[in-house]
């Protein structure tokens, strides 16, 4: 289980995190903004299978992924896993277009070629499509569960209460189903392990699992 609490204004962008399912919860939304967006990455596949066919190939090849930093005991500062993966039947999509950028910092890492690049972007590109995706605004009470493994998610940035006491609260939760689908073994390098009801989330050493509601 992982909780975290959000303080930020900035907008993210369309990502996956490290777990089956990502579910939030809002004691307290901001003054404006903040709307939760969704994008399914089994569009954005056949979106780019009838544009550009020829783009797919690059993001089923492993490409590095920076770790920020949470590197445990034996890891690379950066780990491999292509965007798609097709695994027993399933379309699985991982992917952190900042931290695969940022990920070419590292003298050893492979590096992004022209048709890596174009592929990327184009994946961003039908991400932000507004035809595409969708948005919720979460107000307290309001709880929202999302299946990491064809979903995207992003925040717009926001603007907060004056008072700590007012700003906007969502606590998270990665959780880890059982009767899950199978994820293929590349998957171990962020997850820790594929097996199905005991995978993912990020431990490195010092990590202690709790979970704050203050």
């Amino acid at each position: 289980m992982n909780v975290r609490i959000y303080q930020t204004s900035e907008r993210q962008s369309f990502h996956t995190d490290s777990c089956d399912i990502v579910g939030l919860v809002c004691l307290k939304d901001a003054l404006e903004g903040g709307d939760s967006m969704l994008v399914s990455a089994v569009t954005i596949y056949n979106e780019m299978l009838a544009r550009r066919p020829d783009l797919l190939p690059f993001l089923f090849e492993p490409l590095a992924t920076d770790r920020r930093g949470e590197v445990d005991a034996g890891q690379k500062p950066y780990f491999q896993i292509p965007v798609f993966n097709w695994h027993e039947g399933f379309l699985t999509s991982i992917y952190q277009r900042k931290y695969i950028d940022s990920a070419q910092r590292f003298d050893d890492a492979p590096r992004l070629s022209q048709g890596h690049v174009e592929a990327l972007d184009l994946y961003d590109e039908l991400a932000n499509d507004p035809r595409l995706s969708f948005s919720m605004r979460l107000q307290p009470g309001d709880m929202q569960f999302v299946y990491n493994h064809s979903l995207l998610h992003d925040r717009m940035g926001f603007r907060d209460h004056a008072k700590p006491e007012d700003r906007r609260h969502l606590l998270r939760l990665w959780l880890s189903c059982p009767g899950d689908r199978p994820l293929p073994d590349c998957f171990a390098e962020r997850y820790g392990r594929t097996t199905i009801g005991d995978r993912g989330g990020v431990m490195v050493p010092g990590t202690q699992l709790h979970a704050p509601l203050d």
